[in-house]
């Protein structure tokens, strides 16, 4: 199977060639774990787990790893511990389990690594004495700082130049810097701040040199995938590639540089001053499905913009509800899931998540037409194979269409159900046109099929 991705370093799509087909590697940028995660923070975690999802298809489960890297050294963090007095541990060990949470709801692999910072300072330290020893690094006023000039080709990634870069960057002024563009390295701590020893004194790494460390320690000096939001190609990214190459005296960082769209809300970018900012927690505590959000973000392509609005989750539900209810006619039927080769065809070109999901409405079409055994069993095969590489379908037909929302019970739905069954079987059709209106008036949809009346929420 050919897998082609655009990689953002050479602005083209390229066949995926790995380094090693039995050692794929990934590295994508996790959050930095301070308060719940945002909708905008949830886009590259679904659209990079397909693309882990179609590795591990094509090359085996046991010949990929993902690591996605916990951010707890920030100070973000220090100044959430500042205004409410709680340990910094305490509140990144309860943000990092809101984090798992949530995208655990919206249907997420766990990566196979999940570095914190806090566990790699020894190795941060190092690759920054690296850095000093070959004259890309110096330290001025207990400061560590990145000698920016000193790198030939810095900017490929973001193919911007120096000047440019500084004009259209948030510049740290400071006159210990020999260059406006230098980025810090390592920068002191206070004694009431977080700190580590260092030949520098006190003080913590800055944020770039967090992800060379951990994924060259993971992965090597060179690996194959690194992948992010589009926000992070300058500076993080950029200034990632500048850490690790001039460290190791490598080419390359990784071979393809992957990055998703932004998140926009109701067309405008998403911002808490315009008021359209929320979070993944939010949703799923107005009652929103984890499964609904990730169709919605799955339904553009990762590298274009999404708006994402409550309304488009609920078409999103909308489409599920067609998904599950078809296979819920044939619930009882056992299949070994595998994808039709159009649905893999439209993934491994570039994550193409929308022509995947559309495969995915024709062989629900397909399904809802089969009119024997065989072509049931295939177009189940084929459905559920597919909706795997999508990270969709994974929960059982009836508890997703009988689960949610409000009101009427369970135990007294199936009480109405069984009351107009016996109306029927008298003739007493009128009764049980009311019960059915009745429920249908509460939310509850009932479909008479030969193996009796089964019924979801709408």
């Amino acid at each position: 199977m050919t897998i082609h991705l655009y990689n953002t370093l050479l602005r083209e799509k390229q066949v995926f060639q790995p380094i090693d087909p039995l050692n794929v590697r990934i590295y994508v940028c996790g959050p930095t774990v301070y308060d719940y995660a945002h909708i905008g923070n949830a886009r590259p975690v679904v659209a990079f787990d397909v693309l882990y999802r179609l590795l591990r298809h094509v090359y085996g489960p046991d010949h990929v790893t993902y690591a996605r890297n916990i951010t707890d050294i920030d100070d973000k963090i220090m100044a959430a511990a500042e205004k409410t007095g709680e340990s910094i541990e305490s509140i990144t060990t309860r943000t990092a389990g809101w984090y798992h949470d949530d995208m655990a709801a919206l249907g997420a692999l766990p990566p196979d690594r999940e570095p914190r910072a806090t566990a790699y300072v020894p190795q941060m330290i190092r690759l920054i004495e690296q850095l000093i020893a070959k004259g890309f690094a110096y330290e001025a006023e207990r400061h560590v700082l990145f000698n920016v000039p000193a790198m030939q080709d810095y900017g490929k990634l973001s193919r911007r130049s120096l000047d440019d870069m500084i004009a259209g960057a948030r510049v740290d002024v400071a006159p210990y810097k020999k260059h406006p563009a230098d980025f810090t390295l390592w920068k002191p701590s206070a004694d009431n701040q977080i700190g580590w020893d260092s030949p520098w004194g006190k003080g913590r790494p800055g944020w770039h040199i967090e992800c060379s460390a951990m994924s060259g320690d993971i992965l090597g000096e060179v690996f194959d995938i690194h992948a992010g939001g589009i926000d992070l190609i300058f500076p993080h990214h950029e200034n990632e590639i500048a850490q690790s190459r001039c460290a190791h005296g490598t080419p390359v960082m990784a071979n393809y540089w992957l990055h998703n769209g932004f998140v926009q809300v109701n067309g405008q970018k998403m911002s808490k001053s315009l008021g359209n900012f929320f979070t993944v927690h939010e949703l799923l505590e107005e009652g929103f499905r984890g499964e609904a959000i990730r169709l919605a973000l799955l339904s553009a392509h990762y590298r274009q913009p999404i708006d994402i609005t409550r309304e488009g989750i609920i078409e999103a539900k909308a489409q599920l509800d067609r998904f599950y209810g078809a296979l819920a006619k044939v619930a009882d039927m056992a299949v070994d899931p595998a994808p039709t080769d159009h649905v893999l065809a439209a993934i491994a070109d570039d994550l193409n998540t929308p022509l995947a999901l559309s495969e995915l409405h024709e062989l629900v079409t397909k399904l809802n037409k089969a009119t024997n055994e065989t072509e049931k069993k295939v177009a189940k095969t084929e459905l559920l194979g597919g909706a795997q590489l999508l990270g969709l379908l994974w929960q059982d037909p009836a508890k997703w269409l009988q689960s949610g929302g409000s009101g009427i019970e369970t135990a007294e739905i199936e009480a109405l159900i069984a009351a107009r069954l016996a109306a029927k079987k008298t003739k007493n059709f009128a009764e049980a046109d009311r019960i059915r209106n009745d429920l249908a008036a509460k939310g509850i949809l009932l479909e008479d099929n030969s193996m009796g009346t089964t019924w979801r929420r709408a």
